[in-house]
């Protein structure tokens, strides 16, 4: 008797789940069912690393089955598929509330409960893809690379670094109508990881690699104060979030973080929880140490300047001297190393993982900057909507709109429009929030722009409210 072969083909055609999408769609939706991730009617969450509102009444409407274009990283979609892929791959990591464990059991239970994980499971290669696919078009390591090309590539770039001037972040700040916030919005976006810094990295010192694994462990070791806790640097974070009326547990301004922010927050667990991608990834270390050693530098001088002398920046000017040692740390005793050990047919990788943090921190940092430019423009937004209404209601050709009427205290979670849009008050008022306690209140026959891609909520202040948000496309159409 004759025993057919079965071919890899035969055997993916007998697993249909791992490439249908309607299977997928279904497995989101379920997992957005939980009470973990339903609206919240506040701002903050307070001391509870399991609920996070990821608005999932959006993910029916959703469809994530094309990987985004460069363009499309900060749209509502992305900024949807980033807090669910962040919230799976946190699921991984050890969270626990500071007080009160007791009343927050039924979430945690829920929250690393087999249904979580098995749907997590499912859901996470599709959002990584729809996230990350663009990457595979947006770099290229193409061309012969060899230990001396790649090598003289990261030394110019190190030699780089030290000449820059890119003051633009700490400019920002310090020309911003209030400085202050924009440095806390600044401090809210690295909470994301820093809070939980070294988690990601964590995931890589397991296993067995030889001397380079050795190495790994020393750069984690330093991120957890070698086992003093107060001097870990997650710890050192706390310290400058609190020294500025900032809540210092993770995620507690989750509603705040902006797309691009845990874009990056993602890319980095993304590159680690599947080893495959391990060259990437210390391609990918050796930027962010590099990088950060100036960065570090001037926003713990940029803090000194916005908030006096009580500020507490040694986590940064910890960083700004350990990073010195560690950028050199990754080059010459991991990636030379790793070079020598497996060939230069690894070289790609690792120069693709630098490429790709460096393309992804530039779109966060510019991102930021739109975002506080646009915040602190709110009076210039609102000044512009009774004309632009005007226009719209003289208009033959009508702008789509939705109109909504909502009672006091309800709560529009953050999140952001794909093109410019207006919103406008028919009764009642609303309070437009731009920020973590930046807001413009609104009255009948008021309104503001929201351009494209930008971080917004809203909460009602009057017994009923009721306003029209009008998607124009771009704004200026509307001026003339």
């Amino acid at each position: 008797m004759q025993h057919k072969k079965r071919s890899l083909s035969d055997e993916r055609s007998r697993n249909p789940a791992v490439d249908d999408y309607d299977f997928f769609a279904r497995c989101l939706q379920a997992y957005g069912e939980s009470d973990l991730y339903a609206d919240i009617e506040t701002w903050r969450i307070e001391d509870n690393p399991y609920r996070r509102p990821l608005r999932p009444h959006v993910f029916k409407d959703l469809n994530f089955q094309k990987p985004l274009a460069r363009e499309e990283l900060l749209t509502s979609a992305s900024l949807t598929a980033c807090r669910t892929l962040l919230t799976i791959y946190e699921s991984d990591f050890v969270l626990l509330p500071r007080r009160d464990l007791a009343s927050k059991r039924a979430d945690m239970d829920e929250f690393y409960g087999r249904r979580a994980q098995v749907l997590g499971a499912i859901v996470r290669p599709w959002l990584e893809s729809y996230l990350f696919g663009f990457l595979d078009d947006a770099i290229s390591t193409s061309g012969r690379w060899t230990l001396s090309s790649m090598s003289e590539y990261f030394e110019s770039f190190i030699a780089e670094e030290r000449r820059r001037s890119d003051g633009s972040m700490a400019t920002a700040i310090l020309t911003s109508e209030y400085p202050q916030h924009a440095a806390r919005t600044c401090l809210v976006q690295l909470a994301s990881d820093f809070l939980l810094e070294s988690s990601a990295m964590g995931r890589n010192v397991g296993g067995s690699y030889g001397p380079l694994q050795s190495e790994m462990f020393k750069i984690l070791i330093d991120e957890l104060g070698y086992g003093v806790h107060r001097t870990r640097h997650s710890s050192l974070y706390e310290g400058t979030m609190e020294s500025v009326g900032l809540a210092s547990t993770p995620h507690t301004y989750w509603q705040f973080y902006l797309t691009s922010s845990l874009l990056l927050n993602n890319y980095y667990n993304y590159v680690c929880r599947n080893h495959g991608r391990f060259f990437r990834y210390i391609g990918a270390l050796f930027q962010a140490e590099t990088t950060f050693i100036e960065m570090c530098r001037r926003m713990a001088d940029t803090l000194r300047k916005v908030f006096g002398p009580g500020v507490d920046v040694r986590y940064f000017q910890e960083h700004a001297h350990i990073n010195q040692h560690r950028s050199r740390m990754v080059f010459d005793r991991m990636i030379l190393p790793a070079v020598e050990m497996f060939g230069e047919g690894i070289i790609p990788d690792i120069v693709r993982g630098f490429e790709e943090g460096k393309l992804l921190a530039g779109i966060a940092k510019q991102d930021y900057l739109d975002q506080v430019a646009w915040s602190d423009s709110s009076a210039h937004w609102k000044l512009l909507a009774p004309a632009i209404h005007r226009n719209i209601e003289h208009s033959r050709e009508k702008p789509k709109v939705q109109r909504f009427i909502e009672p006091r205290g309800e709560l529009s979670v953050t999140h952001v429009h794909d093109g410019d849009a207006l919103c406008f008050i028919q009764s009642g008022i609303l309070r437009f929030v731009t920020g973590h306690e930046r807001s413009v209140l609104l009255h009948a026959g008021e309104g503001t722009v929201i351009r494209r891609n930008r971080l917004h909520g809203a909460l009602i202040e009057s017994e009923e409210c009721t306003y029209d948000i009008h998607s124009i496309g771009d704004y200026e159409q509307w001026l003339s």
